[in-house]
């Protein structure tokens, strides 16, 4: 039985549409991919360190209902604050640290509240007197001056040393080997994982971070003795610990 001019239309275009349905269906499978993560953690010994000390002065205690600083006491608590300024980083020099690995900060001033003496009647009142300080750092590139220059800190009589932040001078170059490291593994763990399941490896397809390497100084508090300048304590910087993570597909092609 033959088909009419129509129907054979209606079949031909059904075949060409259901060709075309079975195409992009085959176009919007995505290629078959392996994912893989990894984290790499790099340990470096620091090589340089900052000391932080901080010098002040403080004014007369007046009582608490007065309203306004003298400006004359404040005025000598500050010339005072720097006349020791002056004398710590002369000292600092002295030691051989040059002048640009010594940074003073700007002043800061506050009010403190005392309490009196207790008079007769058990009483006691409450005083005010202001307080002017400045901080410190000093950078030191040889560690092992590291109690010389603690040594000088004591000597110029500074009010308060905060401690040791260590540090890495090559700060880039450290994280660039951590994240080198984590990218290395995450191809092992692939090329591991291709050739346990006997799949070939074909051109990475993504990358990411899961975490930007991470960085952080090492602090380290100072003991009494050491601000006092009676200990004898030998100074590690221990490691400083860098993370780094990344996330990386590959096709696979076959």
């Amino acid at each position: 039985m033959s088909l009419n001019p129509l129907r054979c239309l209606l079949l031909g275009g059904l075949v060409i549409t259901a060709v075309l349905i079975n195409s992009v269906a085959l176009a919007d499978e995505a290629p078959a991919r392996l994912a893989v993560q990894a984290d790499a953690q790099l340990d470096m010994v620091p090589d340089r360190a900052r000391l932080s000390a901080r010098l002040w002065e403080r004014t007369p205690a007046v009582a608490a209902e007065t309203d306004d600083t003298d400006p004359d006491a404040l005025g000598q608590a500050r010339d005072r604050l720097e006349q020791r300024a002056a004398e710590l980083i002369r000292t600092l020099e002295e030691a051989g640290v040059a002048r640009d690995d010594i940074h003073a900060g700007s002043l800061s001033v506050q009010p403190e509240y005392v309490a009196a003496p207790r008079n007769g009647g058990g009483d006691s009142e409450t005083l005010q007197r202001t307080r002017i300080e400045r901080p410190f750092q000093v950078r030191v590139d040889d560690l092992e001056r590291l109690p010389l220059l603690l040594n000088a800190l004591t000597t110029a009589n500074v009010n308060a040393m905060d401690g040791i932040r260590y540090e890495l001078s090559n700060r880039d170059a450290a994280v660039d080997e951590a994240l080198v490291m984590a990218l290395e593994k995450a191809r092992h763990k692939a090329e591991l994982m291709a050739r346990t399941l006997g799949v070939t490896l074909g051109p990475v397809v993504a990358v990411n971070e899961t975490h930007s390497p991470d960085y952080a100084p090492r602090m380290m508090a100072m003991s009494a003795g050491a601000r006092e300048g009676t200990s004898q304590t030998e100074y590690r910087p221990g490691t400083i610990t860098i993370e780094a993570g990344v996330s990386v597909s590959w096709a696979i092609e076959n």
